[in-house]
C-alpha cells in the first residue's frame, strides 16, 4: 500500500497540519465573543476529524449545501442577489441564523451580475438576461473552443485562453484578438510591432471594459467578506474555501462542450489527453491560491463529466481518472485537502477513485448508492453526502427523517463521514429542510 502513493510527498501530513491550524485558530474572524470562537474551533475540529477518519470523533458534522436555498428561504429573486448585494448579504444571514449548521457555504456560486453586463458574457443566461429574473443561470452548450485548436491550447494556455477564449465569451472583449504573441518579444526591433494593437481605440476600450468590470466585483467581493466575517464571526467555519476543476471537465464544460469533448474522446483522443496533461498544473496552482487567499484548507471541486453515463470505465481511466488524480496529488502535496464533489452517480467508478491517499480527501457524493461509497471509498477518504434534493423537494418531512436516520446509520458509522446533501437545496421545501437539520442532529452522535 506504502508504494502505491510514493507520488505524495514526505512534506504531504506536515503542509496538511499547519493548513489545518491556520484554518482552525480562524485568525482575523471578527468572533462576536468568546463563545463564538470556541463554537468556531469546536465544529471545524469536528470536520478536520471527520476528513482525517478519526474513529471515534464527538459526533457526525452537519453540512448541508446551501446552493441557493437562501435566496428562497429569504423570498427574494436570483436577480436580487446577484445585483443587490445587500439582500445577497440579508439572506445568507437569515438562512444561517434560522437553520444553524456546523459549516457556512459562502455565496461564490451567486455571481454579480454587473460585470457580465460590462463585459458582454456569452457563455451563460443570467436573471434579467435571456432569463425571467426568478430563475437561476444557465449555461449555454457550444464549441467556444474549436476541434482544430487542441495544439494552440497546449502550446500556450495563456495566449490561448487571452486571444482566443475570452475574445469569443467575453463580447468587449473581441479586440483582444489583436493581441502579440508575447515570447518573440524578445529583441529590441519586437517592441515596437507588439505594441501597436495597445494603441488601437478597440482594443483600448476592452481593457476600460475589464477594469470596470473588475471594479465592480471588487464591490461584490467586499460585500461578500463582510457577510462571510459576519456569519464565521458567530461560530460558522466555511465548508470550503478555495476553488479548482478537474482538467478533462475544464475542456468539456465550457471550451468543447459536451458533445465537442465527447466526440474528441474518438476523433482527437491524443490531442485531448495532451490538453488535459498541460491543463493539470494550472489546476493545482489554482486551488492551493485560492485555498490560501482564504485562509482555508479545502479547496471545491465539481466533478461533471466522469459521472455513470457519460463514458465508459475504460475511457474514465484513460481520459478522465489520471488527470484528476494528478490535481488530487498536487493538491495533497502542497496541504490541501480535496472536496471533490461526485455530481451525478458514482457507483461505478467507486473502486477506480479508492487510489488516493488515505485521510486527506473529501468525496462529496450527490446520487452515489452510500453503503457501497462507505465499504470502497470510506476506507480510505472522508466521504460526505447525499441527502437527495428531489426529496427534499417533493417528499414529506417524514420520509426526509427516515432517509437520514438510515444514511447516518450506514455511511456515519466509525467517523469519517460528513452529513451532507447531495446537491444545492434550491426548490426544496422550508419543513423538509427544517426535518432533515433536526433528524441529523439528533442522530450526529
Amino acid at each position: 500500500m506504502q508504494e502505491r502513493f510514493m507520488d505524495v510527498s514526505a512534506e504531504a501530513d506536515e503542509k496538511q497540519e499547519k493548513q489545518f491550524n491556520v484554518w482552525l485558530r480562524g485568525e482575523g474572524i471578527p468572533f462576536v465573543d468568546d463563545d463564538a470562537s470556541a463554537a468556531y474551533r469546536k465544529r471545524a475540529s469536528l470536520i478536520k476529524d471527520a476528513i482525517q477518519m478519526k474513529k471515534a470523533p464527538a459526533r457526525i458534522p452537519i453540512c448541508p449545501s446551501a446552493g441557493f436555498f437562501p435566496i428562497q428561504y429569504a423570498g427574494i429573486s436570483m436577480y436580487d442577489a446577484m445585483y443587490d448585494y445587500d439582500m445577497l448579504t440579508e439572506a445568507w444571514t437569515k438562512y444561517c441564523d434560522d437553520f444553524t449548521p456546523d459549516a457556512y457555504n459562502a455565496p461564490m456560486s451567486v455571481v454579480p451580475g454587473r460585470p457580465l453586463d460590462i463585459l458582454d458574457f456569452k457563455l451563460c443566461k443570467w436573471p434579467g438576461r435571456g432569463l425571467p429574473k426568478e430563475q437561476e443561470y444557465q449555461y449555454i452548450e457550444e464549441e467556444f473552443m474549436k476541434a482544430d485548436e487542441y495544439q494552440d491550447l497546449i502550446d500556450d494556455p495563456t495566449g490561448y485562453f487571452m486571444r482566443t477564449y475570452f475574445p469569443r465569451i467575453f463580447g468587449t472583449l473581441k479586440p483582444l484578438e489583436k493581441l502579440p504573441l508575447l515570447p518573440p518579444v524578445n529583441e529590441i526591433p519586437c517592441i515596437p510591432p507588439a505594441l501597436i494593437p495597445f494603441g488601437t481605440e478597440d482594443v483600448q476600450q476592452a481593457f476600460k471594459s475589464l477594469v470596470e468590470a473588475g471594479q465592480e466585483t471588487i464591490r461584490w467581493l467586499a460585500a461578500v467578506r463582510r457577510l462571510n466575517g459576519a456569519i464565521m464571526g458567530k461560530g460558522y467555519p466555511a465548508f470550503s474555501g478555495g476553488f479548482t476543476k478537474a482538467p478533462f471537465d475544464v475542456l468539456g464544460d465550457t471550451l468543447r462542450g459536451t458533445r465537442g469533448i465527447m466526440l474528441d474522446m474518438y476523433r482527437h483522443p491524443d490531442e485531448l489527453i495532451e490538453a488535459c496533461e498541460r491543463i493539470t498544473p494550472f489546476m493545482i496552482k489554482s486551488g492551493v491560491a485560492s485555498c490560501k487567499a482564504a485562509g482555508h484548507i479545502m479547496p471545491f471541486i465539481p466533478l461533471h463529466k466522469g459521472a455513470d453515463g457519460f463514458m465508459s470505465d475504460d475511457q474514465f481511466l484513460k481520459f478522465y481518472w489520471p488527470t484528476l488524480r494528478k490535481l488530487i496529488i498536487g493538491l495533497v502535496n502542497e496541504g490541501c485537502v480535496p472536496q471533490l464533489f461526485a455530481e451525478g452517480k458514482y457507483s461505478q467508478r467507486l473502486e477506480a477513485i479508492c487510489d488516493v491517499p488515505k485521510g486527506k480527501t473529501v468525496w462529496w457524493f450527490d446520487l452515489t448508492d452510500m453503503k457501497r461509497a462507505k465499504k470502497t471509498v470510506g476506507e480510505v477518504a472522508c466521504i460526505a453526502g447525499n441527502v437527495p434534493v428531489s426529496l427534499l423537494c417533493t417528499a414529506t418531512p417524514e420520509a426526509v427523517s427516515a432517509y437520514c436516520k438510515d444514511l447516518m446509520a450506514s455511511a456515519g458509522r466509525d467517523g469519517g463521514f460528513i452529513f451532507s446533501t447531495g446537491a444545492g437545496m434550491q426548490g426544496a421545501r422550508v419543513e423538509n429542510v427544517q426535518a432533515m437539520l433536526s433528524t441529523a442532529q439528533q442522530y450526529a452522535g
